[in-house]
């Protein structure tokens, strides 16, 4: 089974990943380094713009058969029999998000993602097994296990679980106008 688990930057996808890979015995596979390793993008200052129809190519290639966990915001977009979008708060988002040094529109990009339910719109265009969970004040031990459940459990969608809309007073003056 391949398991995407997907989110707007700052929502705690990597450490997700790894704890969610530990405890179901999957692979966990960095989208990111896969591009990398695999020269499926362009590099453009610190980002590389991945190749989405070759990535594809790739998981579908080297990862069928296999138990695998693809970390990446991009992860939705590929050949997986799951979908995890996790979502985070944006006033939380916003916090490490300026931890991390985020610019101005890197960071109103990103925020406004979450806001408007970017990854999640996308993950239920091309996928019919979308899980939505919300990591707000949940420790990442917490979301991993809280997967797991749902897991065990057969559930196989789960969205709209989420409203940012009282938030965003406090996000607009981040948002570029």
């Amino acid at each position: 089974m391949i398991i995407a688990v997907t989110g707007t930057p700052g929502v705690g996808k990597t450490t997700v990943s790894e704890l969610l890979a530990q405890k179901l015995g999957y692979e966990y596979v960095s989208i990111k380094k896969l591009a990398e390793k695999k020269d499926l993008g362009e590099k453009i200052e610190d980002e590389i713009e991945i190749d989405i129809e070759k990535l594809a190519e790739v998981v579908r290639e080297e990862f069928k058969e296999k138990n695998i966990i693809l970390d990446s915001h991009l992860s939705h977009l590929l050949p997986v029999d799951l979908v995890v979008v996790l979502r985070l708060n944006p006033e939380l988002l916003l916090k490490r998000l300026l931890k991390r040094g985020y610019m101005k529109d890197k960071l109103s990009e990103n925020l406004e993602a979450e806001l408007v339910d970017v990854c999640l719109i996308e993950a239920i265009e091309e996928h019919e097994n979308v899980i939505e969970v919300d990591t707000t004040g949940k420790t990442p031990e917490e979301v991993a296990e809280e997967i797991v459940t749902l897991m065990e459990k057969g559930i196989k969608k789960r969205v709209g679980i989420v409203d940012w809309s009282e938030s965003y007073e406090k996000i607009m003056p981040h948002l570029r106008r």
